[in-house]
């Protein structure tokens, strides 16, 4: 589908979602500049990121302030290209990478309107969870704004994937966002089988989900390095199991894995731009299905079909 046509699809859903859903809360930002360096993962270049205040109904975008004309690109599922392990956007001619950890800080403490400004294309990585911007966006403070927020409400459960991996929305009695992921790892058992539910509160998001940090297997990430990628990334930065538990490092939850599965999972749902209600269980999936899922909710919402974007 053309892009322009896959823009007005979706923002035809928007539009009549807004409309059919109420809005439950006042919109929110950041009360000041904040800001985090690192390197990406993948890349292995230094990086700096600023969160600013953004005016309401803006959402959340990121500006590359390293290219000219300073173009941007919107934290909207139209914007996703499918690539491995992570969670790109593209537009105006640019592309921003790696954006998963830091959506989700934005969502897990409701802060609806942000310019992220960023000088390469790759987010930092930090220790792989969302802590680092958790903690500088705490600082900055949040400031309600006149706008109201919008959401999504489940009416009917949907289902995206196929046997093996799936994730399921299903509506609820109670309007709450609840997630449940259940990981199941049986050739490895240091990792195994783990299920987390996380009930979405702001503190609760800083305390059982912020901290969970991305995990690889070690073939894998030997494998990633021979190909030229991930070579600054240790074993103190990031999980990585062999068969006998995390290598050079510690768990911060018996089930970090898990609880990182579900980070991944609430900054890939912040693509659709609204509020969830409902009850939202995975079974073994990752960035695409989520991706998956945002596009089913709007699609639910709006009363369209709409379709997803390929590299």
């Amino acid at each position: 589908m053309p892009a322009q046509i896959l823009r007005d699809a979706a923002q035809s859903i928007r539009s009549e979602s807004q409309t059919l859903d109420t809005a439950t809360r006042q919109q929110a930002t950041i009360a000041s500049t904040v800001s985090v360096s690192g390197f990406g993962f993948w890349s292995g270049q230094d990086v700096t990121l600023e969160f600013h205040p953004a005016e309401p109904d803006r959402g959340i975008t990121f500006v590359r302030v390293d290219l000219p004309g300073r173009p941007t690109i919107s934290a909207d599922v139209r914007h996703r290209i499918q690539g491995p392990r992570r969670t790109t956007l593209v537009d105006n001619g640019c592309a921003v990478e790696m954006v998963e950890h830091v959506l989700a800080a934005l969502a897990g403490l409701q802060i609806d309107n942000c310019e992220i400004h960023v000088n390469r294309a790759e987010m930092p990585g930090c220790d792989g969870s969302s802590l680092a911007f958790t903690k500088v966006l705490n600082t900055a403070g949040k400031v309600p704004q006149t706008s109201t927020r919008n959401k999504i409400t489940v009416t009917h459960p949907i289902r995206v994937g196929d046997d093996k991996t799936w994730i399921e929305a299903r509506p609820n009695s109670d309007g709450r966002y609840r997630l449940t992921f259940e990981l199941d790892y049986p050739n490895e058992p240091a990792i195994g089988a783990q299920t987390f539910t996380y009930e979405h509160s702001n503190d609760s998001f800083v305390t059982e989900i912020a901290p969970a940090r991305t995990f690889v297997l070690a073939a894998e990430a030997e494998a990633l390095q021979d190909k030229g990628l991930g070579r600054r990334v240790t074993n103190q930065d990031v999980l990585v199991f062999d068969e006998a538990g995390p290598m050079e490092n510690s768990l911060r939850f018996p089930n970090e894995c898990a609880r990182h599965k579900a980070l991944d999972m609430i900054g890939d749902f912040s693509l659709a731009g609204v509020d969830l209600v409902g009850d939202f269980v995975a079974n073994r999936s990752g960035h695409r299905l989520n991706s998956q899922m945002v596009f089913a909710l709007l699609s639910q919402a709006g009363n369209h079909s709409i379709h997803r974007r390929s590299a």
